[in-house]
């Protein structure tokens, strides 16, 4: 697996409405760059995204095995293709073999490297998920299991049954609780790989008071370095011991390749600490 991702939630009618061709194109591109992992989610795009992925792929000719491909089940969302009363979620046997055997139709793939559950659900049967895990893996679909935005207690209550391979979580300079609240130590226990969506936080997304202290501080070391910000806070997530790997959703093929080389950069633990203590606006304890 790439340490970038390319995610693909923005591909489809959720972001830039990327036509069948673009998708080609993009996807082409991120390989040229040597990013051949891509981030999925059966309700991306309202249950569209992925078959406008899997129109675009078969105008390429990767071969299968030069690609990885992720997705999530879980979510069920009420949308256009989906009429339901709320949304919820459904970890019934049936439901997630459908929904990873329907990813793989709509993907125009064979089996999908690694599947997730999108959402942990409190009414999750650790046994269930198991028995549909083990069948999606004895025939093939499904080459390894992990989970999305799971706590360390509900890891271990999966964990009991189910080996769980990755967690995606929400991480990132400004959203930095799954570093202290015991998830990414219960990775580096377990050995569970860490993916973070949204890696960038809300940093090009909101003005506020944190992220107005932060500017200077950032621009301040990404001139050290002769990068960008983006750069900087892609390098300040990889220096983690958890291995992050930041799933990148840009729909700019450009952008893309300047995350790539945000793994080169080497910050120093006074310049890491000194962007979370702009965060957080103190002093860490």
């Amino acid at each position: 697996m790439n340490r970038i991702i390319a995610g693909t939630m923005t591909w489809g009618s959720w972001g830039k409405k990327f036509s069948t061709n673009e998708i080609a194109d993009y996807i082409n591109q991120c390989i040229d760059l040597g990013v051949y992992t891509f981030d999925h989610a059966d309700i991306y795009g309202g249950y569209t995204t992925e078959t406008d992925f899997g129109k675009g792929l078969q105008k390429t000719s990767i071969a299968r095995d030069k690609m990885f491909h992720i997705s999530k089940c879980g979510i069920q969302y009420p949308c256009a293709e989906r009429a339901l009363s709320v949304k919820h979620y459904n970890y019934s046997k049936q439901h997630i073999i459908q929904s990873a055997e329907q990813s793989i139709k709509n993907l125009n793939i064979d089996y999908l490297d690694l599947l997730l559950l999108h959402r942990p659900s409190p009414l999750m049967d650790v046994s269930v998920i198991s028995d549909a895990f083990s069948s999606l893996e004895k025939d093939g679909k499904v080459r390894a299991f992990g989970v999305s935005n799971f706590t360390s207690s509900q890891m271990e209550l999966l964990n009991k049954e189910v080996t769980i391979q990755w967690n995606q979580v929400e991480c990132s300079l400004s959203e930095s609780r799954v570093m202290f609240d015991g998830t990414l130590d219960y990775h580096n226990s377990n050995n569970i790989g860490t993916m973070a969506w949204s890696p960038l936080g809300d940093y090009f997304k909101e003005e506020n008071q944190a992220n107005e202290i932060v500017k200077p501080i950032l621009k301040s070391i990404a001139e050290k370095y002769k990068v960008t910000p983006d750069q900087i806070l892609l390098a300040w997530l990889m220096t983690h011991p958890a291995n992050i790997h930041p799933v990148v959703g840009t729909t700019n093929i450009k952008r893309m390749e300047s995350s790539l080389h945000a793994e080169n950069i080497r910050l120093s633990h006074e310049e890491w600490f000194l962007l979370l203590e702009a965060q957080w606006g103190h002093k860490v304890p």
